[in-house]
């Protein structure tokens, strides 16, 4: 006579074995978790400053072609439009951004944009200022908080360290 003997074979997982593994993906992600979210604040920051980069570069060619950097009432909005006015539209070259729209910040919000022309200056601290300011207000979404970027620093900027140091990274 043969003896069968039979197999017990398990299907699954015991609960034991489950909290086990939950357990370590826990923890795994409690020691990752930080150091990715850490990551993409880095990579938003950066991201910001490179597009308010790219934004002063097409400033810059719309004051070569028009004598003139846009005013605070015109805004960004003069790279991508042409003046109703005649006389200036011919010197227009643009959409002075590559795929003529704006772009948003990392977190969702318009570029804020400053620029009222100086009257004519002899010192040169004075001409210096004489540049646009284009901001990001940063995560928070309020103007004038720490985690602005900005292309200029305020004399706010300067007293408070961080901030400053933040902006030139």
């Amino acid at each position: 006579m043969k003896h069968k003997t039979h197999l017990i074979r398990r299907n699954g997982l015991t609960l034991l074995e489950l909290m086990i593994v939950l357990i370590i993906l826990v923890g795994l992600i409690a020691m990752v978790g930080p150091r990715l979210l850490g990551t993409q604040k880095k990579a938003d920051i950066r991201t910001a400053q490179v597009q308010i980069g790219n934004l002063v570069s097409s400033l810059k060619a719309y004051a070569i072609d028009m004598k003139s950097f846009p005013l605070t009432e015109e805004g960004l909005e003069a790279l991508i439009t042409a003046p109703e006015d005649e006389a200036l539209a011919k010197n227009w070259d643009g959409p002075y951004l590559d795929g003529g729209k704006l772009p948003k910040d990392p977190w969702g919000s318009e570029y804020q944009y400053e620029y009222e022309a100086a009257e004519a200056s002899d010192s040169k601290s004075e001409a210096t200022d004489d540049f646009p300011r284009v901001t990001s207000l940063g995560p928070d979404r309020q103007p004038g908080t720490a985690d602005d970027i900005s292309n200029q620093s305020t004399s706010k900027d300067e007293s408070d360290d961080s901030s400053s140091s933040r902006k030139k990274r």
